[in-house]
């Protein structure tokens, strides 16, 4: 099984001395609640393959600092964030730049 199961993209990268993997989503589609339960179960099943496959790689979720704004910060899914331990990268889709690493 290879990790990239679908993911828009996933990226394998260093940041510092540490070794990451990066699954990049975009929450375009009309439902927000959609595409997190997607992609929570995606980011789920990469961290257990990278677990078998590189375990000394950290895996973290980016998404789109608008949508970070505007729906990551509800407190239900800050819960399932700090419950599952998901790693956030927000972006900036226009200057595709890193705006925050949330661990």
């Amino acid at each position: 099984m290879y990790v990239d199961l679908g993911a828009e993209k996933i990226l394998a990268a260093q940041k510092d001395s540490e070794k990451i993997a990066v699954e990049i989503k975009s929450f375009v589609r009309a439902s927000v609640i959609s595409e997190f339960h997607t992609a929570l179960g995606q980011f789920l099943n990469y961290r257990f393959a990278l677990s078998e496959q590189d375990p000394e790689r950290t895996l973290y979720l980016a998404v789109p600092n608008d949508t970070y704004s505007s729906f990551f910060t509800i407190r239900f899914v800050q819960n399932v964030i700090q419950t599952y331990g998901l790693k956030i990268v927000t972006y900036n889709p226009t200057n595709e730049v890193i705006v925050e690493w949330i661990s």
